[in-house]
């Protein structure tokens, strides 16, 4: 098996788009893999028995993130499963919600996207960090939003993926001299349902055309680089928020 034998994995969000992508490859390269999710049922079962039709473990718990109880039992859930110890946490939960311009957030919007992207990886990390041994890698999921502010009407969407980038600096120094690595990965214009749902087919036509790779990402691609984050390759690897997409923007 592959270059993460033995390992356990926690991919938040884990059922579809970018999150499913990741716990099928985790799971490829050898991992037993925790799929979170919160809404996608079908989604979640789907994951698992793709996992296991390649003959590897997995279970699904559902949680929300964003509360702490659920964070509390999502790890009473893992700790059953697998035992006291992770390797590998994927912060992968995540959303947009709407696109809504200043004028149009309330403290309801804005609690939501806050707390589902950055108030999660926060405290999941908080959460699980304890499980993790020398030579385990945290890999947090921010956006190319975080650096350029994202597209119209996703301002709260960005700064929430730039405390993200901002947050994988600072843990990568506290976790650290524990000997876990903590890096992020910064996706541009991936095809995935995220889009399909947010963005006008003639923006994603333009945003194509003017990236050098001249395409889409595929959510298998960010897996492949989630999946080299996580394993020994990537050993003196920390606090980097790491860019992929097709060139369109650089860090």
């Amino acid at each position: 098996m592959g270059k993460l034998k033995g390992k356990i994995a926690l991919v938040t969000g884990g059922s579809r788009d970018i999150g499913r992508a990741i716990s099928i490859k985790l799971a490829a390269e050898g991992a037993k893999v925790v799929v979170n999710y919160l809404n996608s049922d079908t989604g979640a079962k789907e994951t698992v028995a793709k996992i296991q039709s390649m003959g590897q473990e997995a279970i699904a718990v559902k949680a929300d993130v964003s509360k702490l109880n659920d964070i509390a039992n999502l790890k009473a859930k893992v700790v059953e499963a697998f035992g006291s110890k992770i390797d590998i946490l994927v912060n992968n939960a995540g959303g947009l919600f709407a696109r809504k311009t200043l004028q149009e957030f309330d403290e309801e919007f804005y609690e939501l996207v806050m707390n589902v992207n950055f108030k999660s990886t926060v405290f999941v990390s908080q959460a699980f960090a304890p499980l993790m041994d020398k030579g385990s890698s945290i890999v947090n999921i921010s956006s190319q939003a975080a650096r350029d502010g994202g597209g119209g009407g996703s301002a709260l969407y960005s700064s929430s993926k730039g405390a993200v980038t901002t947050f994988t600096r600072a843990m990568s120094k506290e976790l650290g001299p524990k000997g876990i690595r903590v890096n992020a990965i910064c996706p541009g214009l991936i095809g995935t349902k995220f889009h399909d749902d947010f963005t006008k087919d003639e923006i994603r036509k333009k945003v194509a055309s003017v990236t050098p790779l001249r395409r889409e990402g595929a959510a298998e691609e960010v897996a492949d680089l989630v999946a080299y984050l996580s394993s020994d390759e990537a050993s003196f690897i920390t606090g980097n928020n790491i860019d992929i997409n097709g060139g369109l923007a650089f860090s």
